[in-house]
């Protein structure tokens, strides 16, 4: 049986605590929420492991411990062999009181963990939960480090310990997790950052909560879902190639011309009407000679360019284009275009990080990690300890829609919307595919979607071409996922009405 689509809302740990504390002030109790939690996870855990037999269960303080507890209970009900680990670094209080008392007279087996417990059947991380707020310490760092090192397969409750529930950060040690069976509401940091990697599959089980508490509940970010997203016009029978947009790519220096071709051809396959590439004259040779159907002009200097600015709709700027005098000089006219739409990604970003040139208002950057941080002054490691806030920050620096790149990539725009792109595979790992992002994007934007929007359908589109690809495995190259994007691309807006 297929698992029930996961929501599109994300939230992050104060706002799902809020929840918590509505649902109990509305007449639920604490205990029955926190039994509820533990039945959705031995329901997840007989599903996933059927033939187990054997659980370990390792357990901090608080509810999410309590969540470990009544697992075991319901494991060693079930006639499971069951060992609880306990770690906790306070006295018990509130529901967890009663819960330790109902594990007692079940004769749960518990004892203190040490390094030398062994770890048997299915591991279930039961230890920190939401709160984290720092690298975990001792002992809880030593368990973690068990946890990853057993081979066994582990279940985590809520959030793995050790991630960021809001960020997707792991400051120190995390736990690594096969599934996380998460509650209430999504949390974001679970499908960002790290969160991927360490979260593997996540189960959202709302505990009986009203939808439209949820709902009313304001989300900081969104999941990016072909059917949410806004899509192209179907084309009048009367179309011709002026209507949908004449798209100027400028860069391919000496040595990188590939990455303007990749963007050239990804734009064109992705619809746009016209599509031009001011470059090197030896580049532009080699731009016909592998896409006829792109114009391109070699250029030798910006007075060249700009009579192709001027009769463009949106300039996608940066692809291949280095750091020299001429890569600046080109830049240089790009950036006065005020008005016009622009998409400003790779050398664009590290030349705009150096100073000296100004970013039209309403463009679209395209940074990874490390462009980001060029141009946040910042170190790589600063931009993935928060990649939410980074990306809304940029947005609100640069007055500009931001795709800040990487798992889990997130768009962002001035006014604060914030939507994460939970797709992709790591076969896209490799070089020229922000390229192809880049193209796509832009000529979204030639056809006549709005910045947010094109960045939003662009991304979903570019990950989830990869995806179908990345079946196949390694070895995948960047303009493999061009006729895969023209194929989702029809499936999701039709040509034709």
């Amino acid at each position: 049986m297929p698992l029930p689509a996961l929501p599109t809302r994300l939230h992050n740990a104060a706002q799902v605590r809020d929840l918590d504390a509505r649902l109990i002030a509305a007449g639920t109790p604490g205990y029955q929420l926190m039994r509820r939690a533990a039945e959705a996870c031995w329901r997840a855990l007989q599903a996933r492991w059927p033939d187990a037999g054997e659980v370990t269960v390792l357990t901090g303080s608080g509810n999410n411990g309590g969540d470990g507890y009544l697992v075991a209970l319901l494991a060693r009900r079930a006639g499971w062999q069951v060992q609880v680990l306990e770690l906790a670094d306070r006295p018990p209080a509130g529901d967890l009181v009663q819960v330790l008392d109902e594990v007692m007279r079940a004769e749960v087996p518990v004892q203190r963990w040490s390094p030398e417990a062994p770890l048997r059947g299915v591991l279930v991380d039961a230890l920190l939960g939401t709160g984290l707020k720092s690298a975990p310490r001792e002992p809880f760092a030593g368990a973690i480090r068990a946890i990853n090192a057993s081979g066994r397969p582990v279940l985590a409750v809520d959030v793995p310990s050790g991630l960021s529930s809001d960020t997707g950060s792991a400051p120190g040690e995390s736990v690594r997790a096969d599934l996380t069976v998460t509650f209430i509401a999504l949390k974001l940091g679970l499908f960002t950052g790290r969160g991927p990697d360490l979260a593997g599959e996540v189960l959202l089980d709302e505990l009986g909560a009203d939808p439209a508490l949820v709902a009313d509940t304001p989300l900081v970010a969104r999941r990016l879902a072909g059917d949410e997203l806004v899509g192209l016009a179907p084309r009048p029978r009367t179309s011709h190639k002026g209507r949908f947009g004449r798209l100027l790519v400028i860069g391919g220096e000496r040595g990188t011309s590939g990455a303007a071709l990749l963007a050239a051809e990804s734009a064109l396959r992705s619809g746009a009407g016209l599509v031009s590439v001011a470059t090197r004259p030896e580049s532009a040779l080699a731009c016909v000679a592998r896409i006829p159907e792109v114009m391109a002009r070699g250029l030798e200097s910006a007075n060249q360019l700009l009579p192709m600015v001027e009769a463009s709709d949106v300039l996608l700027v940066g692809p291949g284009l280095g750091q020299g005098a001429w890569s600046r000089s080109l830049l240089s006219v790009a950036a006065a275009q005020d008005g016009k739409r622009q998409l400003w990604d790779a050398d664009a970003l590290n030349l705009l990080a150096d100073g000296g040139v100004r970013l039209p208002a309403g463009a679209v950057l395209t940074p990874h990690p490390g462009e980001a941080a060029r141009l946040l002054g910042c170190s790589v490691a600063e931009v993935e300890a928060d990649r939410p806030a980074v990306a809304l920050r940029l947005a609100e620096r640069h007055v500009a829609c931001v795709v800040l790149k990487g798992a889990g990539t997130l768009v962002a725009d001035p006014q604060g919307q914030l939507a994460l792109c939970d797709h992709g595979h790591p076969a896209m790992a490799g070089a020229g595919f922000g390229d192809v992002l880049g193209g796509l994007i832009a000529a979204l934007l030639a056809q006549g979607l709005e910045p947010f929007a094109a960045a939003c359908l662009g991304v979903w589109l570019h990950a989830r071409a990869g995806e179908r690809l990345g079946r196949l495995g390694r070895g995948m190259a960047a303009s493999d996922l061009l006729p895969v994007i023209r194929q989702l691309l029809e499936e999701h807006s039709p040509c034709l009405s």
